[in-house]
């Protein structure tokens, strides 16, 4: 049954709206030479029904909290998107013409470079893990009545990470999220597995407890009562199955198929498509009210100040340890703070965090892809998401680390459990490309502390960044060497042994750290000086320090990772200072290990402090 407020005259003007979209979106892919006008046609309805009806939004401010929000996440279908907002109000319809232009920032798929979008789309299957992070929020953080809307592909539903995301919005009983999910039928290059069989639709998302609605997606009264329905559906999220046509309103293109992809080219095909649509407009209508938002009552609370660091020089603990310590200090002072973790909050020490802080504690179990995409979905909102588990398990969510990057997401990434130095749990837990995972993206900050004291600080200054960062852990026990008043800034590094006759620099970070002090000693017993630097920033890196300790030690420096060599810190650091003609030995992880016990698999890796003196020794010969 449609809304009570559906009269005829609004059902016109929402099909009008519809036809717009359609021809907009067809004018913009046309004169571009690029894009998909037949996606948008399939969806013209949905988003009309829901752009001109169906959300409360400000149309001049797109984010304010309360303002639902929708996620276009087949990206693909970026125009429709724009000249729905267009068509509300934002700016002007002209600047559709501008579509995949250098100039404007109307790309060929949504980036938050407009004010409309939370995160990028267009790598499929990330926007329902998107929108159950934004629906935690209004949920269980913020407690606000808005609804998320996530606009899906058919395509796209094979997406292991959109299964993810229905089982973590089943388990949380988001109520106020609701999917659509476009079912035109035709992929790229094949129709989809389950075509229009809408029954097989109905009984997946049945059977992962979703409220499944299937409706004719090019019916507005069935469009318009499906979300009424949605919104009366308590406890679990609402999938509205909607079966279209691709191309729909222009004959030559409706359900055929190799239109994916292909704009109608301008002039005659282009003005046939045109004229076509706009027959189908209707007379009458009635103006369109957007529903505007309820303001929320109340505001942020302001951020305080972190406590100092509780650990002293000579105390024993684990960097990831450190992390869960202080997630939760930073936690009581900062109620933007939240956190993530993939049932493994118990290693990672998230747990801290998660008993002190339930309502901004979210166990994402073992899926990292939607635990990534969530993340980014609370950061849209404000948040500044901890997300964390074994540095080697963000590999299999890379692809959302990659489009958070893009995006600009202000997610906080912790990896735990690096290196050979794990020990006995053996190569398929160990993180030893991580570092060269996460610095390959633009805007990354990467850090990687020693002790304690440093990681405590560097999570304190994670949370203050704004952009993206990845904070190193480690599993074992190392000694705090820094007192509690020691300041860490990104992009910084610490001398920690140096004299007036230094031959060489060892740059190090983590368990390697430790094991080049001893080195240091060893050396130094044997009469040689070594300099070494605990280089705990990553990216950025401090490029100062690094060329003057290595002018000072005769252009030599040697680093040493528990990493694998390529791309890790000793790349970060040749990178620094090659230009300057100084000369990088790099000591790395080189081979697949094996098990063994922590000690000596640093020692058999070639990482540990026996093969740091040998390094030294023939470097300075």
């Amino acid at each position: 049954m449609a809304s009570p407020s559906l009269t005829p005259d609004l059902l016109t003007t929402l099909h009008n709206k519809a036809t717009t979209l359609r021809i907009e979106s067809v004018r913009a892919t046309s004169e571009a030479g690029s894009g998909h006008p037949s996606s948008c046609c399939s969806a013209a309805d949905i988003v009309s029904a829901l752009f001109f009806h169906v959300m409360r939004y400000d149309p001049k401010n797109p984010k304010a909290p309360n303002s639902d929000r929708f996620v276009l996440s087949k990206g693909h279908a970026a125009p429709l998107l724009y000249a729905a907002w267009a068509e509300a109000g934002l700016f002007p319809v002209s600047e559709l013409l501008k579509l995949r232009t250098l100039t404007s920032d109307l790309e060929g798929h949504p980036t938050p470079r407009l004010p409309f979008v939370d995160m990028a789309t267009g790598s499929l299957g990330q926007g329902l893990p998107v929108g159950v992070g934004i629906a935690l929020d209004a949920k269980f953080v913020d407690k606000l009545s808005r609804r998320t809307y996530v606009l899906m592909g058919d395509g796209e539903s094979v997406e292991g990470s959109v299964w993810e995301a229905a089982e973590i919005a089943r388990q949380y009983a988001l109520d106020n999220l609701c999917a659509i999910i476009d079912v035109n039928r035709l992929g790229q290059s094949d129709p989809t597995m389950l075509q229009h069989d809408m029954d097989a639709y109905r009984a997946r998302w049945s059977g992962f407890g979703w409220h499944a609605i299937v409706i004719d997606g090019h019916d507005l009264t069935a469009i318009v009562s499906a979300f009424s329905k949605a919104a009366e559906t308590k406890g679990r999220p609402t999938v509205i199955l909607a079966k279209t046509f691709k191309g729909r309103g222009i004959s030559f293109m409706e359900d055929h198929a190799n239109w994916h992809g292909k704009p109608i080219p301008k002039g005659e095909d282009m003005q046939k498509a045109v004229d076509e649509l706009t027959k189908q407009f209707k007379p009458n209508g009635t103006q369109v009210v957007i529903p505007k938002p309820v303001p929320p009552t109340t505001a942020p609370a302001a951020a305080g100040t972190m406590p100092a660091s509780p650990y002293k020089i000579g105390d024993s603990a684990a960097t990831r340890e450190a992390f869960g310590v202080a997630l939760e200090a930073i936690g009581a002072v900062n109620q933007q703070i939240v956190a993530l973790d993939a049932d493994v909050k118990n290693s990672t020490y998230t747990e801290k965090f998660g008993k002190k802080f339930p309502n901004r504690f979210f166990e994402s179990f073992i899926a990292e892809q939607n635990m990534l995409g969530a993340a980014a979905g609370l950061a849209a909102c404000g948040k500044i998401p901890f997300v964390a588990t074994f540095a080697a398990f963000f590999t299999r969510a890379y692809d959302f680390i990659r489009m958070a990057a893009i995006s600009g997401s202000n997610i906080k990434l912790v990896g735990t459990h690096v290196g050979v130095s794990i020990g006995e749990d053996g190569p398929s837990q160990m993180g030893l490309e991580d570092i060269a995972m996460m610095a390959a993206q633009p805007g990354v900050t990467v850090l990687y502390p020693s002790d304690a004291t440093s990681t405590y600080r560097l999570v304190e200054a994670a949370a203050a960044h704004k952009g993206m960062v990845y904070l190193r852990a480690g599993r074992p026990k190392a000694p705090v060497i820094y007192g509690a008043d020691e300041r860490f800034p990104i992009g910084g590094s610490k001398v920690v042994r140096h004299g007036q006759s230094d031959v060489l620099t060892i740059v190090a970070a983590g368990v390697t750290l430790f094991e080049a002090l001893k080195a240091h000693d060893q050396l130094k017993a044997a009469g040689i000086s070594v300099r070494v630097v605990d280089l705990y920033s990553i990216v950025p890196i401090d490029r100062t320090t690094l060329l003057d300790c290595a002018r000072s030690t005769q252009g030599r420096i040697l680093t040493v990772e528990d990493h694998y060599a390529h791309g890790g810190l000793g790349d970060s650091v040749l990178g620094a200072v090659g230009a300057e003609g100084i000369r990088v030995h790099k000591l790395a992880v080189r081979v697949i290990p094996h098990s063994g016990k922590p000690e000596e698999l640093v020692d058999h890796f070639g990482i540990g402090a026996r093969s740091i003196v040998e390094a030294a020794k023939q470097i300075i010969k």
